[in-house]
């Protein structure tokens, strides 16, 4: 199984549950409408992976703020990149079926390492820079479900398992990328940097592609 690295022990997802269409500046950005409730799809754990790697020219990249679970509540904080294949999803979408060629892949969730967080999550932003630019940025005041929502939410259909993760949906700005570009996400409480991941794209030798 795929672990993640939670302060200084090594935890094992058993999913990963992501929030698709959480920033409506995103929802507009791909011609999307405003959903009327929550969604909500999964990565399996064989979808994890500390590597950053290269798909297809389709491939885009999704930087998200991510909260570990124990206990059933946010243990942990981290940053992650929700790869996503484009024109698969796209010809999923237009179909009405499930998301999971283009979303569950192996190595689709590319997640650095999770702080521990007890602060004021009202506070929480991210930005991610790609070759030094800020390519996207957010907070929580943009996102229309929030954490304690999310929760919620999932709890009342799914079973969280201690090291499970949510990925809490992705801002504007999303896009391509390719081969040796530099990725830098920074999550903050208030002005205080609390978790620092950097990844640069790595040539895919081993991974299917789908």
């Amino acid at each position: 199984m795929k672990t993640v690295q939670f302060e200084n022990r090594t935890v094992v997802p058993s999913k990963i549950v992501c929030i698709g269409r959480n920033y409506v500046e995103h929802i507009h950005e791909l011609g999307n409408e405003i959903p009327q409730s929550m969604v909500v799809f999964n990565k399996p754990n064989s979808a994890l992976s500390d590597t950053l790697l290269y798909f297809t020219q389709e491939t885009r990249f999704e930087g998200e703020i991510c909260f570990l679970i124990e206990k059933g509540t946010i243990a942990g904080v981290g940053f992650g990149l929700d790869l996503t294949k484009a024109d698969i999803q796209n010809s999923l979408k237009a179909k009405g079926l499930p998301w999971e060629r283009a979303k569950a892949f192996d190595a689709s969730a590319v997640l650095g390492h999770f702080v521990a967080f007890e602060g004021d999550i009202t506070k929480l932003r991210f930005e991610l820079f790609i070759n030094g630019t800020l390519r996207q940025f957010a907070d929580y005041d943009l996102m229309i479900y929030k954490p304690d929502v999310m929760l919620r939410e999932i709890a009342s259909f799914m079973s969280f398992e201690d090291g499970d993760i949510i990925m809490s949906g992705t801002p504007k700005g999303v896009a391509g990328y390719k081969i040796g570009d530099l990725f830098e996400g920074k999550i903050y409480c208030n002005e205080e940097l609390l978790v620092v991941s950097k990844w640069e794209v790595k040539e895919n030798k081993g991974v299917c592609n789908g």
